[in-house]
C-alpha cells in the first residue's frame, strides 16, 4: 500500500462529462486546471463549470500560472512554474491557507529553495515522454528517492506517466502522480484510467 495519489490535470478539450466520468474511478487528490493559451474570460467560464464537480467530490481545484485568478475565483491553490508569478507573490495573493505548488524540474536546489519559502508541494518533471506540452527538462526517477527520503514537503512527479510506467515512480516514494493524457487517452477510458491508477497505489 502505497500513500501516492493521483493528481488531475486537465485535458486539452474540456468537458464536464468527462470530469464527472474520471472522477467516478475512485481517489482523485487534486485537480489541476492548465489552459495555456486561453484569456481571462475562457478560464473564468472553466473554472466556473468544473470547480464546484472537483470539490464535490472531494479534490482540491488548482488553476495553472495565475494567483489572481485563482483567488479571485475561489480555487483552493495555484500551481506556479519558474517563468510565472514568484511564490512569493503567489503566496500573498493566495494567503497561507491556498495550496501553492511550484514547478522544480530536475532540480534538487529549485526544490529545496521552494520547500523552505513555504510551499505545499513540489513538482518534478518530465520523466518520461509527453505530448502535453514541451518538457524543458528530462528527469531521473532517482530525484524523487532522494527527495521523499530526505524531505517532508510533498513532491510531485509529472510527464508522460501511464498507468504501464507509474509503479517505479510510486515506488521511489512519489507523494502524488500529476497525469494528462494517461487519464484522458487511456483506452478504456477515464474512470477506468483512474480505477487503474489507484488499484497501483
Amino acid at each position: 500500500m502505497s500513500d501516492c495519489r493521483l493528481y488531475l490535470i486537465s485535458p486539452p478539450r474540456l468537458s464536464a462529462a468527462n470530469f464527472l466520468e474520471a472522477l467516478k474511478g475512485g481517489d482523485v487528490a487534486s485537480f489541476q486546471l492548465r489552459l495555456k493559451d486561453a484569456g481571462d474570460d475562457e478560464i473564468r467560464r472553466a473554472t466556473d463549470l468544473l470547480r464546484p464537480i472537483v470539490q464535490a467530490a472531494g479534490a482540491a481545484f488548482i488553476l495553472n500560472d495565475r494567483p489572481d485568478l485563482a483567488h479571485e475565483l475561489g480555487c483552493d491553490g495555484v500551481h506556479i512554474g519558474q517563468e510565472d508569478t514568484p511564490y512569493e507573490t503567489a503566496r500573498r495573493i493566495m494567503g497561507e491557507d491556498a495550496i501553492v505548488g511550484v514547478t522544480c524540474h530536475d532540480s534538487r536546489h529549485l526544490a529545496m529553495e521552494a520547500a523552505e519559502a513555504g510551499a505545499d508541494y513540489v513538482a518534478f518533471g518530465a520523466f518520461f515522454p509527453t505530448t502535453t506540452k514541451e518538457p524543458k527538462t528530462a528527469c531521473d526517477i532517482e530525484i524523487i528517492r532522494w527527495w521523499s527520503e530526505m524531505m517532508v514537503v510533498p513532491c510531485v512527479a509529472i510527464g508522460g506517466i501511464t498507468v504501464a510506467n507509474a509503479p517505479a515512480l510510486v515506488e521511489a516514494g512519489a507523494d502524488f502522480l500529476a497525469v494528462s493524457a494517461g487519464v484522458w487517452e487511456y483506452p478504456d477510458g477515464p474512470a477506468a484510467a483512474v480505477k487503474a491508477f489507484n488499484g497501483l497505489f
